[in-house]
Parts: structure tokens; sequence; C-alpha cells
């Protein structure tokens, strides 16, 4: 058929009004999908490029945001960033307030003595417009999960101090992948007295009836204070230094 040649500003407009309705219709959801899983897909890919060695040895620190300045909890935290930063570690956190703040806080005033840094990964979250002002780098997310996949890629240890859904969250990620061996030798440490009560009720509704295996329970450490998360860091951080030095002269 060709193209009539009689033609108007007003015909043009109606003949691509109605060459648009005759087009086939594309399901937006099918782009999106298939979107994510060739997100995943180069995820996974990346998974697959590993160094030969990690350069710099980092401890994500979870924790609720809703502790503020002048809970014991908030100073206990920002002691133990201090500790772990001036000992060369860093610190990675959700780069938000509350827990997040005062192990960020504490980074920074221990890094004066070591070359470490301090790491947030930031969401965007209407409760959360901005990150903290004590992080050195700041990675922003829009997603959980990509958030969470960070933190993974980043860390060397994990920490968890109290905290809510959210803290819950990245401890349960960490540990199923720990749980069927997509990282080793990570330590993954509860701190405080919110989490042998979460124990006590895995015992008795996972393990007991068969949901969980006993040893799924040693994959983690639950320690009363920071002081004994710090010497667990201590232990694992050497190591790491060790088998560093060792590769280099090798």
């Amino acid at each position: 058929m060709t193209k009539p040649t009689t033609t108007t500003p007003e015909l043009e407009a109606l003949r691509e009004s109605e060459a648009k309705k005759n087009r086939p219709t594309v399901d937006p959801t099918h782009i999106l999908d298939k979107a994510i899983y060739q997100l995943w897909e180069t995820i996974n890919d990346l998974d697959q490029i590993q160094p030969d060695r990690v350069e710099h040895y980092r401890v994500s620190i979870f924790g609720s945001s809703r502790i503020r300045r002048g809970d014991p909890i908030y100073e206990e935290v920002r002691k133990l960033s201090f500790e772990l930063a001036r000992m060369g570690v860093d610190i990675v956190t959700g780069g938000g307030p509350g827990l997040m703040e005062a192990a960020n806080s504490g980074a920074v005033e221990g890094q004066k003595e070591s070359s470490s840094r301090s790491f947030g990964l930031a969401i965007h979250l209407p409760t959360e417009e901005s990150a903290n002002p004590f992080v050195d780098k700041v990675f922003r997310h829009r997603t959980f999960f990509s958030r969470l996949h960070h933190f993974v890629r980043l860390s060397s240890a994990f920490i968890v101090m109290p905290g809510g859904i959210g803290t819950a969250l990245e401890l349960f990620m960490v540990w199923q992948l720990l749980q069927v061996k997509h990282m080793k030798q990570h330590p993954l440490i509860l701190v405080g007295t919110m989490w042998p009560g979460l124990l006590d009720w895995m015992n008795a509704t996972m393990i007991e009836r068969g949901l969980a295996s006993p040893t799924d329970l040693d994959v983690i450490r639950v320690v009363p204070s920071s002081d004994e998360a710090i010497a667990i860091i201590r232990d694992s951080f050497e190591r790491f230094q060790k088998e560093k030095q060792d590769a280099q002269s090798g």
C-alpha cells in the first residue's frame, strides 16, 4: 500500500497514533524479568573471577540504626571499631545512622594510627536520606540484594550487634552462605545479650525437629561483649597477614 501523499500535521499525528495501536504489545514485566535475570547472570560470572589473594582485611559491622549516641551499646560499637581500625582493619557498615554511625566514627578515630579505611554501603530509604559523615567512601545501592552481595564481596569477617529486621536479614544471609560453604573461614560473631535467646529458639524449633543440623550453629560465635569479638578478629587478622606474607614471599 502506498503512503498517502496528501497530509497535514493533524493527519500525520492520527496516522502515527493508529500505527502504534496496531503494533504487537510487549509485556513490560517480561522485559524487567529478563533484565534482572541478565544482571544475576553477570554477577554469577563475576563471582568466578576471584583474585589470587585479598589485599585488605575488612570487617562488616551490622546493627540497629535506632540506637543513638549516648546509649551504652553505641559507645561499645564505637570503641570496638576504634580498636579494629587501630589494628589496621577496614570497617564496613551500612553507612546510615545509629550503630552504623558509631562504627564509622570509631574507625575514623582509630585509623589515625593505621592505614585502615571506613566504608558505607548506603541504601535508598525514606528514613535514611544520606550516609553518615564518617565514611571515607560511600557506595549507594537501590536494592537490598545488591547491597547484601556487596557486603559479602568486601568482607573477611562479620560482627553483628543488637538490631532489628534489617540486622537479622544481614545475619541470616551471611549465616546461610557459611552454612552451604559459599564462604569459608569468615568469622561471624554475634555480640550481646539478645542472641542467646535466638539460639534457644532455633534449638527448640529447628534442631529438635530436624529442620537444621546442630553443626549449623557451630558456624557462628556468640560472645557477651565486644572485647571477645576483638580477640577473635585479632586472631583471624593475624592469620590473614601471615598467609599474605607467605604468598608474597612464595
